[in-house]
């Protein structure tokens, strides 16, 4: 791989990373997913497509990101990479599990800012594995030595992998209205609180 190509695809990893600014609420909280996406946009000579989902917590803070870089010009590429947030233990990697029969390491690169990122070559054992499969945990081990685990459901990975892909303005689009979601959802956490707080104050 050229090593302008791999520094595209590690840019376009950290530019992501800015998902991970979502500050302060409890890794504890329920999960949710973004789902499936495919972004396409042309930078110079070159074409590139990101397939990825995002594991985020209820009130929106992103857990793990998790994305496959093609890149088509005059050299082709494809690249995995992984964005957790620091405070993860460097030397264990990041770990795929794909049913019983896919595993997989991926190697950290880089940690900038607020997030890590494992990165390495994507390969079509992986690909068809989370073709036939129905879910993956990507597993991240935090700086005290304990195990975080993450699901994703591989549902609409196959349509988005192999689809068009849409523009990134479009994907820009989809974006706010989960923020705002998110945002709402944060609302009703927070009128919550403090309806139970008041009971407490009753009592």
């Amino acid at each position: 791989m050229s090593h302008k190509n791999f520094y595209s695809a590690v840019s376009i990893l950290v530019g992501a990373a800015a998902l991970f600014l979502i500050a302060g609420i409890s890794a504890n909280a329920q999960t949710l997913s973004q789902g499936w996406y495919k972004v396409c946009s042309k930078q110079n000579d070159v074409d590139i497509c990101n397939t990825m989902n995002t594991v985020l917590s209820n009130t929106g803070q992103p857990l793990t990101a998790f994305n496959l870089v093609e890149i088509k010009g005059k050299q082709n590429e494809k690249r995995i990479g992984i964005q957790v947030p620091t405070g993860r233990f460097l030397p264990e990697g990041v770990h795929i599990q794909i049913g019983d029969g896919f595993s997989k390491k991926i190697p950290y690169i880089i940690c900038n800012g607020p997030s890590c990122i494992a990165n390495d070559v994507l390969d079509d054992k992986l690909i068809a594995a989370m073709k036939s499969g129905t879910k993956m945990v990507v597993t991240t081990v935090n700086f005290r030595g304990s195990a975080n685990p993450i699901e994703f459901s591989l549902n609409g990975f196959t349509a988005a992998y192999t689809g068009p892909g849409m523009e990134e303005k479009d994907f820009q689009q989809e974006q706010i209205k989960l923020q705002q979601a998110i945002q709402s959802n944060q609302k009703e956490i927070e009128e919550r609180m403090r309806a139970e707080q008041e009971k407490a104050k009753q009592k």
